[in-house]
């Protein structure tokens, strides 16, 4: 994987500049821990005030130095993405490898019920469980939500991959050795298709992004943790627009923005490098 990484950051820049933007963002995260201030708290600081040697972007009409917001902001929204990818991309690739693998009726009776997590509307049922769990929704139980109803393309996909790699011939030779079925998908088949897994859990990110994002908007999230959503969502909520408190309203927006661009860029870059014309070239540059 690290090596998909050297080359990858080596050879193209949309993947040098993602990685960067999202290092920058993992660092402002951490950085957000030494806020001098509660981020979940009101009227800390003076409101409405303009951006200042002080507070450099001002404060907001509920008494919050928008810029420790917005570092919280990210923190927390990372931190949701990153527990929605996780547990979505363990679905994923265990129902894919063994899946792909196994074939027979195991496999139909699984992409059965994959195909019914496919053809579900999810965004509906998450608002009726964000509804339902709103007294206690934290970042925490969001992503798990969030995540179990984030794997089935994924699975899919990572199927069709093993569907291919176990008629070839080193599968055959790992069979005939005597590996169980559980070593032969781990390490023969997995380290293949790491980059796919990569790819796919940036998109995810992506999406779990967004879904916290529209889900706070809509008032269905804990308005009391400070994400890339809630930020918007109290923005909107007091007029800021209309108020042309400019500071307030465009920083969340412009993070959501330059995040999502910068995942995206990891996500093509990575995706180009899957086809093998793409790593050839890479290979005679060298």
């Amino acid at each position: 994987m690290f090596g998909v990484i050297r080359d990858l950051f080596r050879n193209d820049k949309r993947f040098a500049f993602g990685f960067s933007v999202l290092a920058f963002f993992v660092i402002i995260a951490f950085a957000s821990r030494f806020a001098p201030y509660d981020m979940r708290a009101w009227n800390t600081v003076p409101r409405d005030l303009r951006p200042s040697l002080k507070h450099p972007l001002g404060t907001n009409s509920i008494g919050q130095d928008i810029m420790w917001q917005a570092m919280a902001a990210i923190r927390n929204s990372l931190l949701l993405g990153v527990i929605a990818a996780a547990i979505s991309r363990v679905i994923a690739i265990a129902v894919g490898l063994l899946s792909g693998y196994k074939g027979g009726l195991f496999d139909r009776v699984v992409m059965v019920l994959t195909d019914s997590f496919i053809i579900i509307p999810l965004f509906p049922i998450l608002i009726l469980i964000a509804t339902i769990l709103r007294s206690s929704l934290n970042m925490v139980v969001l992503g798990v939500v969030i995540g179990l109803f984030g794997w089935a393309w994924d699975a899919r996909l990572f199927r069709s991959q093993i569907l291919s790699l176990k008629e070839r011939e080193f599968t055959k030779t790992a069979v005939y050795s005597g590996l169980s079925t559980f070593k032969i998908v781990l390490s023969e088949h997995l380290p293949y298709i790491v980059p796919l897994v990569m790819a796919t859990t940036i998109n995810n990110l992506i999406w779990v992004i967004g879904m916290e994002v529209t889900l706070s908007m809509l008032g269905l999230s804990n308005l009391n943790t400070p994400t890339i959503g809630t930020m918007i969502y109290w923005a909107l909520q007091y007029q800021a627009i209309f108020l042309e408190m400019w500071n307030w309203i465009l920083t969340p927006v412009t993070i959501c923005i330059i995040l999502i661009l910068a995942l995206y860029m990891l996500s093509t870059s990575i995706s180009e490098y899957l086809d093998p014309r793409t790593r050839l070239q890479m290979i005679r540059k060298r």
